[in-house]
């Protein structure tokens, strides 16, 4: 069933701190209950890791279990999101996750096996069959498989798009370049020194924090994780799908209880936790990443090899005639570092009526809406 409006909270005052994916769909859900929001930004847009990303909505690699059924969940509120907001670019256009070597076959083979293969629309290809529903690529690959469910957003605009759509409601007080300096119950403080006191009160951090909001996490089981990504002028033809490679058969936890047989992967592309995701902007050009590094409190530079061994991996799947890069970039997420049980992300109470949510793990984007949709049940 979609999101659906309903009225479970007229007459609330709905705080939230944070203007990234979390806090975006925190307070979107929120107005379309009826309540009446009030939403701070630390910047005068947000700059995170929500805007630093592929804009995928990533069902294909997701763990059974609980982690699966938010992806699911999330991929059909972002459908209805979508609906009724099309600026933010949302296509349901599937993912490949193409392989070279039969090790990496033989994990797609035991993955179609389990059984959520059909709920994740998972069909295994051939090298003849994925250029056929990717006429676009011209490498090398023995295979893929296809994820039906997978879809993608523009990382860029959405945000944007929903605050405005939000402020037609006149029910919406965004509040940029606002510092969260403390917090009591059902309330916050700002560094102008205002309190912003709600019915419910909700802190969706980024992981790039200071101040009294790095000391209100500083004990949590988070750790950072870096991530590099660039952007390509324009490709020239239409990728019809996102792409993964090989190497995401290693870091997805979709994958994990069948990769242990997996050939070693090459020792600089480890070190770096390397796996290519590629997604077609609207615009032409091609976003391209991943790593998984921790993060090293104080670095403020990026190292070229990564992206290099990025490259590499891409031109192997999409052929040699690979625009050039034309902007990079590295950014910072949250992950729970101890997860209990079936915690996915972390949620705490850290005051009377405060709720801390975050610690994804580079899943915002996909697992938003539905964790949003917990806080309100």
């Amino acid at each position: 069933m979609c999101e659906q409006r309903d009225s479970s909270l007229a007459g609330q005052r709905v705080v939230v701190v944070g203007g990234g994916i979390f806090g975006t769909v925190h307070s979107y859900l929120a107005l379309r209950r009826g309540a009446q929001v009030v939403h701070l930004e630390r910047d005068l847009a947000p700059q995170g890791a929500s805007v630093r990303n592929f804009g995928l909505v990533w069902v294909s690699g997701r763990a059974p279990g609980r982690e699966l059924e938010l992806a699911l969940r999330a991929r059909e509120l972002w459908g209805c999101i979508a609906h009724k907001n099309p600026g933010i670019g949302f296509r349901e256009n599937g993912s490949l996750t193409l392989v070279n070597r039969f090790d990496e076959l033989a994990v797609l083979e035991r993955v179609m096996q389990r059984g959520d293969a059909d709920e994740r629309g998972f069909e295994i290809l051939s090298a003849d069959e994925v250029r056929r529903k990717n006429p676009a690529l011209a490498g090398e690959f023995l295979g893929g498989l296809f994820c039906k469910r997978d879809a993608a957003v523009e990382s860029r605009k959405a945000l944007a798009v929903l605050r405005a759509a939000m402020q037609s409601t006149g029910r919406y007080d965004y509040l940029p370049a606002r510092e969260l300096v403390g917090i009591g119950d059902y309330e916050v403080t700002d560094h102008q020194g205002v309190h912003h006191r709600g019915d419910r009160v909700y802190l969706c951090l980024g992981a790039s924090l200071s101040g009294f909001a790095a000391e209100l996490f500083e004990s949590e089981p988070l750790r950072t994780v870096r991530l590099q990504m660039a952007e390509t002028e324009p490709l020239g033809r239409v990728l019809t799908t996102s792409l993964a490679n090989g190497d995401s058969l290693r870091y997805y936890p979709g994958f994990h209880e069948f990769s242990s047989g997996l050939v070693p992967q090459n020792p600089e592309a480890a070190t770096y936790a390397i796996q290519l995701l590629c997604q077609q902007r609207l615009h032409g050009g091609l976003t391209i990443g991943d790593t998984h590094e921790p993060d090293e409190p104080g670095l403020f530079s990026t190292s070229d090899r990564p992206m290099e061994i990025i490259m590499e991996a891409a031109r192997a799947l999409i052929g040699s005639r690979m625009p050039r890069v034309e902007r990079r970039w590295s950014g910072t997420y949250h992950q729970l570092t101890s997860p209990l049980g079936d915690e996915v992300y972390f949620r705490k109470e850290v005051a009377r009526g405060v709720v801390a949510v975050t610690g994804a793990g580079g899943r915002g984007m996909t697992l938003a809406p539905a964790i949003a949709e917990e806080s309100f049940q």
